[in-house]
């Protein structure tokens, strides 16, 4: 004979401020991605600290801290060269203030028309409901061609 509904233990006010603890940073970096799917640098730009460090792989290069430089070497830079880009993570791993996010990367270049799908991780701090720290890892190697004609 089989159950339709298993017992669930009622949460102790413990473990729900533990599982809030670990939900909020989660929650924020889900907004942060959608937030760069609808369009919205502003947005996403809000979500981050005042001193926020962007960390790349690529030749994008964040000069400095702060949500305006993220817009000035990442953001614009991104936007102006691939359109249209997606990044679309498909699984979360969250610890604490940590959350990696693994996703693929879509993009057409402007330059070359060609398109390119890569794997990507991101690591993602977040302290007092704000992003301080962004980690990229992406394999350059597939990207690079795709930003050269021939």
């Amino acid at each position: 004979m089989t159950r339709d509904h298993e017992p669930v233990a009622a949460p102790d006010s413990e473990s729900e401020a533990r599982t809030a603890t670990y939900q909020a940073p989660l929650e924020i970096v889900k907004e942060l991605y959608a937030k760069l799917t609808a369009g919205d640098p502003g947005g996403a730009l809000a979500l981050m600290s005042d001193d926020i460090e962007w960390i790349t792989m690529m030749d994008y290069k964040v000069a400095g801290r702060g949500p305006q430089k993220v817009l000035e070497g990442m953001l614009i830079p991104a936007m102006e060269e691939w359109e249209p880009y997606t990044l679309t993570p498909h699984e979360f791993i969250c610890d604490g203030d940590k959350v990696v996010s693994v996703g693929r990367f879509k993009g057409t270049n402007r330059a070359t028309g060609k398109h390119v799908e890569v794997d990507y991780s991101h690591i993602w701090e977040v302290k007092g409901h704000k992003i301080v720290r962004h980690r990229q890892f992406i394999d350059t190697g597939k990207i690079e061609p795709a930003r050269h004609p021939g």
